[in-house]
């Protein structure tokens, strides 16, 4: 079996899901469920000041019959006091030596900043998360994303924590910005231990067209918030990735995002994470979705001859590149297993509105009489000269494995944007004709 322990900057734990600072981690008690239920730790809801929230605070997004899709919040850091998050802190460690627990810290002053640092290693956490990232509350009073939003604050403010850390001190980064790698190597340049990433998503779910108030509301009103869950998971790897690939960055990574099963978890090692943040998931289905976690992620490393998951960490790194990198020659088309094909024609609509026309409706006596068929009713039929290989038909099919992208031999070498604006500047390639 898979070893699934790791080493984050100097935290150990015995397995790579920790629970994200938030509504699950807010208490002694949810902590020793975690736990129990197999989580190797647990970012601690942000401690700052005590705050005050409001009531409501969270809305969702539903699609296709998927709750949760989206997970928008409006409720701020822990609105308990320091004394108590910081003494539960060292019940927890006592209790679950071996296990991963991180203090998430979020004050303003250089003082405070020094005072809550020393607080956490006093109590026994094994490493500090400062959270630079809350897109709501916090960050209209200077704190949060107005933090990571400027790396050269974020740099000043993480000066001031390694003035007085003894412990590992990991940066949580806002996605609420141009290009999330300069706070990322503000962070490694004020020298900080790691990075996690992303926090939520600036946002507004959905709008009650009744009351014409975005919901959560107060009182009539409404605030823009914190966009998480599966919806952000594309947006949360692309940063993990950009953040992994920069040279100038070489920090390890606690993946956060989307995560809520084996194979979300894989992604976001392959894409260079190390430790993996979830909140959403949870909220949603409880604790003991971590069990099987552990094991889908245990099963495709043996699966994969993997013996580790530093084996996996960073594989898809070297994959991801630019544009003007890709092979203008290579070429997919689709392909249809009139087998599987249920004849609703739906990948007809989609090339024939939506993309580039070379899927025909033709008699299907031809190809058989597939599941769920009617006798006599047109099936598709893919025009493979014509076919750009942009995959839309495959997405949008129903059925898994019905319509497959395969690679065609074109004949000609591989060429780049970059070979072709070079074989144009020398005059030994020719224009490639726009379609007519």
């Amino acid at each position: 079996m898979a070893d699934l322990s790791i080493d984050f900057a100097g935290i150990k734990s015995p397995n790579p899901f920790w629970v994200a600072s938030g509504p699950p981690s807010n208490t002694a008690y949810q902590a020793h469920r975690a736990f129990e239920a197999g989580w190797g730790g647990v970012v601690w809801k942000t401690i700052g000041e005590p705050i005050v929230n409001v009531s409501s605070r969270y809305s969702g997004l539903t699609l296709g019959g998927m709750r949760l899709a989206g997970f928008n919040n409006i409720e701020l850091i822990s609105d308990r006091s320091p004394e108590t998050n910081f003494r539960e802190i060292a019940d927890v460690k006592k209790r679950w030596p071996k296990h991963a627990v991180i203090a998430s810290l979020m004050v303003d002053t250089r003082e405070r900043w020094h005072e809550f640092v020393t607080r956490s290693a006093d109590c026994g956490a094994d490493g500090i998360e400062l959270n630079f990232g809350c897109p709501h509350g916090m960050c209209e009073r200077g704190m949060g994303s107005a933090v990571g939003q400027n790396p050269d604050v974020a740099e000043t403010i993480v000066g001031w924590v390694m003035e007085k850390a003894t412990i590992p001190v990991i940066v949580k980064l806002t996605p609420n910005i141009t290009n999330v790698v300069y706070a990322a190597r503000a962070a490694k340049k004020a020298g900080a231990h790691a990075i996690s990433l992303i926090n939520t998503i600036n946002s507004i779910t959905n709008v009650n067209l009744d009351t014409l108030v975005p919901e959560p509301f107060v009182a009539g009103r409404s605030s823009h918030g914190g966009y998480c869950g599966p919806a952000v998971k594309p947006i949360a790897l692309n940063m993990v990735h950009a953040c992994a690939a920069d040279p100038q960055v070489g920090l390890p990574i606690s993946g956060i995002g989307g995560i809520g099963t084996w194979r979300d978890a894989a992604e976001f090692v392959a894409l260079g994470s190390t430790s993996l943040q979830v909140c959403t998931a949870i909220m949603h289905h409880g604790f003991r979705i971590v069990e099987d976690m552990t094991d889908g992620l245990s099963a495709y490393l043996d699966s994969k001859g993997m013996r580790s998951l530093a084996e996996l960490r960073g594989r898809a790194v070297p994959q991801v590149g630019n544009w003007q990198q890709l092979d203008l020659h290579y070429k997919r088309v689709a392909r249809i297993d009139y087998e599987k094909c249920i004849g609703c024609n739906l990948c007809h609509i989609a090339c024939e509105d939506g993309a580039h026309q070379c899927i025909d409706l033709v008699d299907a006596a031809p190809y058989g009489l597939g599941p769920g068929r009617v006798p006599g009713k047109p099936v598709p039929k893919v025009r493979e000269n014509d076919c750009v290989g942009c995959n839309l038909c495959s997405i949008v099919c129903p059925v898994d494995g019905c319509i497959t992208m395969t690679p065609v031999d074109t004949g000609r070498p591989p060429m780049t944007w970059h070979d072709y604006q070079a074989g144009l500047a020398a005059g030994t390639i020719q224009p490639i004709l726009p379609h007519p």
